[in-house]
């Protein structure tokens, strides 16, 4: 039957995603030829990665600053491009876009129950994004040279589940999954120097800042930040770090070092 307008989709649209097998090199191909670092969001163990700093392109050919490891996972996401799928794609669909009955079965927990003003969820369910916390050093701190030194989070923002005690986030029990952390820092430097602020998970560096460097015939303080997924354990445990090589004892300055932390629903 003839009509009149665009034709009707009959398609949704996604972004395009390719993984890669790691190894020991900084050479890799993309599947899709591009023209900036923009058009892809590169990821290596969960962590996005700073286009131009950490990766260039030209074409398909995909060039880090820092070689892989075997172990490491890492992906890209074509922001330029889009791919044709039969089904709207995860997380797309919204409450406006549902009409009528959903059967019960289909449901996580199979025992909710709905009827206007009562809601009997079976099982156990998270609704938000908990446990939460967030917390920072309350006073300056010293930090030895050449050495990574925890900081003392000694001050809550918030603590949901209780979790955070003695400068460390530890996992409640039934709350294993994937947590991002954000965290940040601040140290005085010497000329020519340098510093990162690093995470731990039980006492085994996770992820660390780029470092931050006091240019020649300058002294100063670096500012650090960085953030992370990762999958944890009940009982796992999560602290803050900082390294500086200024040649002595520098200062890690209070509010400026700090470490927030959330689990990740549906992920």
């Amino acid at each position: 039957m003839a009509y009149i307008g665009n034709t009707p989709a009959d398609k949704f649209l996604t972004l395009a995603k390719q993984s890669f097998s790691t190894s020991a090199t900084t050479s890799y191909t993309l599947d899709s030829s591009i023209s900036s670092t923009q058009d892809i969001a590169l990821f290596i163990n969960n962590v996005r990665q700073s286009p131009v700093d950490a990766y260039t392109v030209s074409g398909t050919a995909l060039t880090l600053t820092s070689a892989t490891a075997g172990t490491d996972e890492m992906y890209c996401v074509y922001l330029g491009k889009t791919v044709g799928t039969v089904s709207p794609s995860t997380n797309s669909v919204t409450n406006d876009m549902l009409s009528g009955s959903i059967a019960n079965s289909k449901l996580v927990n199979s025992s909710i129950t709905l009827n206007g003003s009562a809601v009997s969820l079976g099982g156990s369910a998270s609704v938000d994004n908990t446990p939460s916390f967030y917390a920072y050093l309350g006073s300056n701190q010293t930090i030895s040279n050449a050495t990574d030194t925890k900081i003392t989070l000694d001050t809550e923002g918030w603590d949901t589940d209780s979790a955070f005690a003695s400068s460390k986030f530890t996992v409640p029990s039934g709350e294993g999954g994937k947590y991002l952390f954000n965290f940040s820092g601040k140290t005085d430097l010497a000329i020519d120097t340098f510093a990162y602020i690093s995470v731990r998970v039980n006492n085994s560096t996770v992820v660390r800042s780029t470092q931050g460097t006091v240019k020649p015939n300058a002294t100063g303080n670096a500012l650090l930040n960085s953030s992370v997924i990762v999958s944890l354990s009940a009982t796992d445990y999560v602290e803050l770090f900082i390294y500086q090589n200024s040649g002595s004892a520098q200062l890690a300055y209070a509010n400026y070092c700090s470490l927030m932390g959330c689990k990740l629903i549906g992920v």
